[in-house]
């Protein structure tokens, strides 16, 4: 594919997709909002959040070996069709008077569900419209509208909750649904060749299985990811309650930890779009682990006369993570195979919030218990240690070589 080609492709994509994004999380962190200040308990939060993990996670080992088989594009369009037909009807729900706090919750295992579909199809299809040398730019160009909509979503949610029903906020979902679902249509995106053979559910989804450990240090490199993952997942759920209780803020000061979360992302994001660095980028994902655990374990640390700490802490986390999703994705993308790139985003995602689920299980209880500081203390402690034995692991730094001297096996173009 040429240069004009792909570019002009990415850009007709990223257009209806920014829209979507951000139209969405304006509505997920309204909703968050909103739960927080009527219920203001860790416990509903962690119920919600598990709403909106656990059918991606149940559905996540399955879905790729369909993801790899269906045309990507319709499952997209489909997938983003589903969740704006699924907040209509939550809307519709507040219009009327209805709603009740169990409505929410499956209105998020709905929303999980369509994007256990959207996100791996999204992520498959980049190594067949782009080079692989601007894989990771364009990891971090996705992180950049992603981030952007993290730091624009808060202020814009704490806004409109100001101003209008949550169930009207609830239409701006389906509206970006609407716009992503149109742009689509105007692209071409290929599909990797299927084999001829019948379908067979388990001996597709044990290919991508095997696929996650073909190569010396793969395995390792999943596990960590995950475990970080269930070790920070739950706790930045806990973000608006950590304002709310702890530091003694209001919705505009929750919607401002979010907004530097977003900035810091954003930040992390332009940084990875970009160029290329020369740098080995396992090195880099295990840094950011040990900055996302120190931000954590410092905040924990904080008394309540120290918001502003608070917001440095939580900007150097929005940063590191930003660079570790763009960089994390474009090492599985350049190192498993098109046709099984499906399967694994969508196991990897699915054994990274089944862990994470149990996590807000566990955190909502210990948050209730021992209290928000004490849980940030103890995960962020954790987080630290797990980047640690990271870089103890010769075989898995070796996964990601200078990017001047890639594998005589590379697939150049």
């Amino acid at each position: 594919m040429s240069a004009e080609n792909w570019k002009h492709t990415f850009a007709v994509i990223w257009s209806g997709q920014a829209v979507s994004i951000l139209s969405s999380s304006i509505v997920a962190y309204a909703i968050i909002f909103w739960m927080s200040v009527e219920t203001r308990s860790a416990e509903v939060l962690a119920l919600s959040a598990m709403a909106g993990m656990l059918p991606q996670a149940v559905l996540g080992l399955f879905v790729g070996v369909y993801i790899d088989r269906w045309d990507r594009k319709r499952t997209m369009i489909l997938a983003d069709s589903f969740i704006a037909l699924c907040t209509l009807g939550l809307a519709a729900l507040f219009w009327s008077g209805r709603a009740e706090l169990w409505h929410v919750y499956v209105l998020l295992a709905c929303r999980s569900v369509g994007t256990a579909f959207h996100v791996p199809a999204m992520q498959a299809s980049v190594p067949l419209l782009a080079p692989e040398r601007q894989l990771t730019r364009i990891a971090g160009v996705n992180q950049v509208i992603s981030s952007f909509s993290d730091l624009a979503g808060p202020a814009l949610g704490a806004l409109l909750l100001g101003l209008t029903s949550i169930g009207n906020i609830l239409l701006l979902d389906v509206v970006g649904a609407l716009i992503a679902c149109t742009t689509l249509l105007f692209v071409r995106i290929p599909n990797p060749e299927r084999p001829e053979r019948k379908a067979d559910l388990w001996r597709e989804l044990r290919e991508g299985f095997a696929a996650m450990h073909s190569q010396p240090g793969l395995g390792w490199f999943f596990v960590l990811a995950i475990a970080i993952w269930f070790l920070i997942m739950p706790v930045g759920v806990m973000f608006p309650l950590m304002t709310l209780n702890h530091f003694g803020g209001g919705t505009w000061e929750m919607s401002f930890v979010e907004i530097i979360w977003g900035g810091g992302a954003l930040l992390g994001g332009a940084i990875m779009g970009a160029r290329n660095y020369p740098i080995n980028r396992i090195v880099l994902i295990n840094l950011m682990y040990i900055v996302v655990g120190l931000s954590f374990l410092l905040s924990g640390l904080l008394p309540p006369t120290a918001f502003c700490w608070f917001a440095v802490l939580t900007a150097a986390a929005g940063v590191s993570s930003s660079v570790f999703n763009a960089s994390f994705v474009a090492v599985l993308q350049t190192r498993i195979e098109a046709g099984l790139l499906g399967r694994v985003l969508s196991l990897y995602r699915s054994f990274g919030l089944l862990p994470s689920a149990l996590g807000l299980l566990s955190t909502g209880f210990l948050a209730e218990q021992v209290g928000l500081t004490t849980t940030f203390v103890l995960s962020g402690g954790a987080i630290c240690l797990l980047g640690s034995v990271a870089f103890c692991l010769p075989s898995v730094l070796r996964l990601d070589r200078h990017p001047e001297q890639p594998d005589s096996s590379s697939n150049k173009r």
